[in-house]
């Protein structure tokens, strides 16, 4: 059985900083791709990282290019998103999502490509 876990979410105050976790059972990071949603209340999920394990190659929505970064510990089957220099723009439960097999930036983006996902992790960012 697949089971994507979040942690790390909280409350901060803008321009501070945050890391999210993502331990995978079930699969292992090798051979998926994997991506953070955030979804901020009354909006669509939308992808604002992704990455593809064997060739390390990272896509970053424009918003958060520069201050999100992502990264994934082998060893632990774990998933992380460094995110700094927050904004209130940045509040929203962040779900970790996970498919098989790499993909463009374009189809990563979009919440149908992924067939595993988490709970999810309540972010607030307060100004």
């Amino acid at each position: 059985q697949v089971q994507l876990a979040e942690s790390g979410g909280g409350s901060v105050q803008a321009g501070g900083s945050l890391r999210l976790s993502c331990t995978i059972s079930g699969i292992s990071c090798r051979g998926y791709s994997m991506a953070w949603f955030p979804q901020a209340a009354g909006k669509e999920r939308e992808g604002v990282a992704a990455g593809w394990h064997e060739s390390s190659t990272t896509y970053y929505a424009p918003s958060v290019k520069g201050r999100f970064t992502l990264s994934q510990d082998i060893s632990k089957n774990t998933l992380y998103l460094d995110m700094d220099n927050l904004s209130p723009e940045d509040t929203g439960i962040y779900y970790c999502v996970a498919r098989e097999g790499t993909g463009s930036w374009a189809r990563l983006q979009r919440p149908s490509e992924f067939n595993f996902w988490g709970q999810g992790t309540q972010v607030t960012v307060s100004s």
